[in-house]
């Protein structure tokens, strides 16, 4: 059995006739009729029944249906996913990244890129605030958190887990904290940016995740101002991972809760609805995807 028959079966029927599939493909009828006979004799059944007005399917063909559908989608699909890739990789490409992502991986990594396709150029704005892709100009956006805009598409690519930490000065003065309820009386470092506020903090609940309102005399909407207010013990802090990775590795930040964390946002690329994405865009958003993936411990 072929796969090229099924989908030329499945032609047959959404079309209702076999000249019209033998239209669609550029081949005669006699070809299609012999290539359906051909399907039939490798399943041993009996697929449609033919009269000089309709075809109407069989049993068996009813079911053969509506597995060669998804055979038919599935290469489309594998299709769509190369189709391109022949095209040059020249031209601009405006583009938008938060802070923390473009200057720990993004800039080199988007650099490099315009290094190997020297017909391409990128200007690549650090910015946090979601951007109007459209509105703005931007090609592709990288962000952080959740998708509300159904006109736009978005690919997932890794996680963002968020951690509690604090200087070892700050907790030998202060004390650590045990449980997140325990942060009540601690001096916390808010990050105003957070959509869902900055004194809200995120914990794993038994059955759900659970919020507790912190309360400190030092906030900003710039998670690198807290990084530093943290590392010179001046409170503790509630941050993206990736962030402090190596002050955690060399000891000047403690993870206070590891396994009480609850904030997790996905990191995605976004861009414009498109029927066919532009083959530059492609190879940029899987060259980001695998510089990501290389560092995905740090998230």
């Amino acid at each position: 059995m072929h796969s090229d028959d099924l989908i030329l079966f499945s032609q047959v029927v959404e079309l209702g006739s076999f000249s019209k599939a033998a239209e669609l493909n550029n081949l005669t009828n006699s070809v299609v009729s012999k290539r359906i006979a051909r399907l039939e004799k490798a399943l041993n059944v009996q697929l449609l029944y033919r009269t000089t007005r309709k075809l109407t399917l069989t049993e068996g063909g009813q079911a053969l249906f509506i597995k060669a559908q998804k055979v038919a989608l599935a290469t489309q699909e594998a299709t769509n996913s190369v189709a391109g890739f022949g095209e040059a990789i020249q031209g601009h490409i405006k583009m938008s990244v938060p802070t923390i992502s473009g200057e720990l991986l993004l800039a080199d990594a988007v650099a490099e890129f315009c290094k190997l396709h020297p017909g391409l150029t990128v200007d690549m704005s650090l910015n946090n605030q979601f951007v109007d892709l459209v509105k703005d100009g931007f090609d592709l956006v990288i962000r952080t958190g959740y998708l509300e805009d159904s006109s736009l598409i978005a690919r997932h690519i890794l996680d963002s887990h968020w951690i509690v930490c604090a200087s070892p000065a700050y907790i030998r003065q202060h004390g650590k904290p045990q449980t997140p309820e325990e942060l009540v009386g601690h001096n916390c470092l808010l990050y105003s940016f957070q959509t869902n506020g900055a004194n809200e903090w995120e914990f794993k609940g038994d059955e759900q995740n659970y919020r507790v309102t912190v309360e400190g005399i030092f906030s900003s909407d710039n998670a690198i101002a807290l990084r530093k207010a943290a590392l010179g013990g001046h409170g503790i802090a509630y941050l993206p991972r990736c962030l402090v990775y190596h002050d955690l590795r060399n000891g000047e930040l403690i993870d206070l809760l590891p396994q009480q964390v609850g904030k997790v946002i996905g990191v995605y690329a976004v861009y414009p609805f498109t029927r066919q994405l532009p083959k530059k865009l492609k190879l940029l958003i899987e060259h980001i995807r695998q510089r990501y993936l290389a560092i995905e411990h740090y998230f």
